[in-house]
């Protein structure tokens, strides 16, 4: 653990990363018996009523006799927003100050025109997102960070998640992790799983449950840092997981009032399931070849397995052409779902992309067999923009959202980074649904898997939550409920008056309207005002997609107004973090999801050639495009290369279509249009780039 003279690099929890650079040395640097290391590290992250407050603390002491620059970085949940962060170095305190983010740019631009250091380093993974800031910490002497945020756990599969992630690079003297959930319906159950319960790290995690609390204490010595499933001499490398779920006694929800504010819980479990009507669309186009192509066939045969007998279903592939496996929904009897399956391992990938075309052949079928008391949905599955047919964006948009017209909602899978997210995001909100990124990985068909089985079983269809005595109120109309989930609305109480403040809600369950108030107890939880402002700066930010003109800009100032009251760094605000050296200037923004990693460095960019190439399965008189990534010389082409990389093109497209040892006679296809068109855009691509 002693850094000697050069270099060290330390981390702290939840990817904590301190990583410590010498700033001077004389020729013969007389160095003292030292190191620099973290000497505390601790958690502390209490959860009342699914609302989670993490405060992060790391103390790093330089024992050596110069200067060292210590680098602080943390991974926190994407869902979270960052409320606050401090240094506090030989007494003195730096605190982060959140800023609508043209300002905190304007700032950073200052401090970086005076030529000092700037700027914070921020990815996006899965599930995780990155802050990260350095200081100068002088000889002898300690810094301590501190990093608080805050979010509201989501019930997915009937259990709330909190994930810490852990990855010191040093086994750390006094390393604390101590989380507290507090629920006033009482803890049904509640699971520590993770790396970092792995090994002889299990024997450091104590659980403790009353009736309406639980407490987890992670207390890791530092022999046991180095020994878990993912450890090693570095240390702690992992995640812990708490899941957890509360009792449901009252069928009505649970309300809690305070201050003025309210929040109301509903997650019925005793209604009967809904029969549902689903449609998956699935894009079999030329780029989703290879894995992509054989998880998806994998996840849909799990899913076909999994439908209720009492389903409807129905199967669309689509590339430049759509297919139908059947014109009309079926019910999910042994019988047909063996026939699917059949259907589905032999889709392949081929052609181009039409999603307006798809998804309005999946409107038509579920629109042309309603079925009374049923649940629609509509589950579409692309890796990539529109190519071919109507590839305006916003008249796709316009299209679809004619045609469903608010009677079932639209749920949009993204796969990879290479697909129009904003798009999908857009299309689904339009229609009463979400998107979700699928990450190409190795687990991408339980990826897919898992969102369906999200939205497996629908129990209400058309909820409306109504609040008297209640206002400036989160979301309270919903199309669906799903078993596992839970509708959350918060607001305030007109004039504070909890007298005469009740709940009521409407919703469809197997046809009958059922319709419930319910009076409610005062409170006295600090924590419920956050929690509003927190879901409703979510919602406002999700609907910002949806809006135009004066609207658009209404509610993104009541969003803004909420962060920089509240200290939310969001996609509206950063925080600037002000250095002690000379006042040198960091700035920490939100990434937006959707955000592919950074390139690799070293000026490479990557072209797309579409190839084609006779159809390998089915037909021979068909051609199919296919997506290859192949990096080019440096970023700034010379212009000949690139006036002979387009000349090369058209001498191809009289004849011949040759990659390396491909060579396929172009009039082998039957499809002159479309050859056409895709040639077209192959040219200028190629132009453009």
């Amino acid at each position: 653990n002693c850094c000697g003279g050069s270099e060290c690099t330390l981390s702290s929890i939840l990817n904590t990363t301190t990583e410590v650079r010498p700033l001077s040395k004389s020729p013969n640097p007389q160095l003292l018996p030292g190191c620099v290391f973290i000497t505390v590290f601790y958690i502390n992250s209490t959860v009342t009523s699914r609302y989670a407050t993490t405060v992060i603390t790391s103390r790093v002491a330089n024992t050596l006799n110069e200067s060292q620059e210590i680098q602080f970085e943390v991974k926190i949940p994407k869902n979270a927003f960052i409320s606050k962060f401090r240094m506090t170095i030989e007494g003195k305190t730096y605190d982060g100050d959140v800023k609508e983010k043209e300002a905190a740019q304007q700032q950073y631009n200052q401090a970086v025109s005076r030529g000092q250091s700037a700027g914070l380093v921020r990815s996006v993974g899965r599930t995780l997102e990155d802050f990260k800031t350095s200081v100068t910490v002088a000889a002898f002497s300690k810094v301590t960070f501190e990093l608080t945020y805050e979010e509201l756990l989501k019930r997915r599969l009937g259990k709330y998640e909190l994930l810490i992630n852990a990855q010191p690079m040093q086994p750390v003297a006094d390393f604390k992790m101590d989380l507290h959930i507090q629920e006033k319906p009482g803890i049904s159950f509640l699971e520590v799983k993770g790396d970092l319960s792995t090994g002889d790290l299990a024997n450091a995690i104590k659980t403790t449950r009353a009736d309406k609390d639980a407490w987890v204490t992670f207390y890791p010595t530092r022999d046991q840092q180095t020994k878990c499933k993912s450890c090693g001499e570095n240390g702690l490398n992992g995640d812990l997981l708490v899941t957890y779920d509360v009792e449901r006694r009252n069928p009505k929800g649970e309300v809690m009032v305070s201050n003025g504010y309210f929040v109301h819980y509903f997650a019925p479990s005793d209604v009967p399931r809904i029969p549902k009507n689903v449609v998956f669309i699935i894009d079999r186009s030329g780029s989703m070849h290879g894995r992509k192509i054989d998880q998806t066939r994998l996840a849909l045969l799990r899913i076909l397995s999994d439908l209720d007998e009492h389903d409807h279903f129905g199967l669309i592939t689509f590339d430049s052409e759509v297919s139908l496996w059947k014109r009309e929904l079926l019910k999910a009897t042994e019988t047909n779902l063996e026939n699917a399956k059949s259907f589905v391992k032999e889709i392949r990938d081929r052609g181009a992309t039409d999603i307006n075309a798809a998804v309005l052949a999946g409107v038509d079928m579920i629109s042309r067999h309603p079925r009374e008391g049923t649940a629609s949905i509509l589950i579409l599955l692309t890796d990539g923009d529109p190519t071919t047919g109507e590839t305006n964006i916003e008249k796709i948009i316009a299209n679809v959202k004619e045609a469903i017209g608010t009677k079932f909602p639209l749920y949009c899978l993204g796969f990879g980074y290479d697909v129009n997210f904003d798009f999908l995001t857009k299309m689904s909100l339009e229609n009463g649904g979400v998107a979700r990124r699928i990450y190409e990985d190795s687990d991408a068909d339980l990826q897919l898997q898992g969102f369906y089985d999200e939205v497996a079983v629908p129990l209400l269809t058309d909820i409306q939550l109504k609040y008297p005595g209640g206002t400036n109120l989160t979301k309270t109309s919903f199309s669906l409920y799903f078993n596992g989930s839970e509708i959350v609305v918060s607001g305030q109480i007109t004039d504070n008056s909890v007298e005469s403040f009740t709940t009521e809600v409407i919703a469809v369950s197997d046809t009958i309207m059922t319709k419930d108030p319910s009076d409610v107890p005062p409170e006295n939880e600090d924590f419920m005002q956050r929690l509003w402002a927190y879901l409703t700066v979510k919602q406002l930010l999700e609907r910002q997609v949806l809006l135009k003109g004066q609207e658009k800009e209404d509610e993104k100032e009541e969003a803004l107004q909420l962060s920089l009251k509240y200290q939310f760094v969001t996609p509206l605000t950063s925080m600037v973090v002000t250095k002690p050296q000379e006042g040198e200037v960091e700035v920490a923004d939100k990434p937006k999801e959707g955000e592919a990693p950074p390139r690799p460095p070293g000026g490479f960019i990557p072209f797309l050639f579409y190839i084609y190439q006779p159809d390998s399965v089915m037909n021979k008189h068909n051609c199919h495009v296919h997506i290859m990534h192949v990096l080019s010389n440096y970023f700034m082409l010379n212009y000949y290369l690139l006036l002979l990389i387009i000349t090369y093109v058209q001498l191809l497209k009289q004849h011949y279509v040759t990659f390396g040892a491909l060579a396929v006679n172009k009039q082998n296809c039957t499809h002159p249009a479309e050859e056409h068109s895709n040639w077209s855009y192959f040219s200028k691509f190629v132009s453009m780039s």
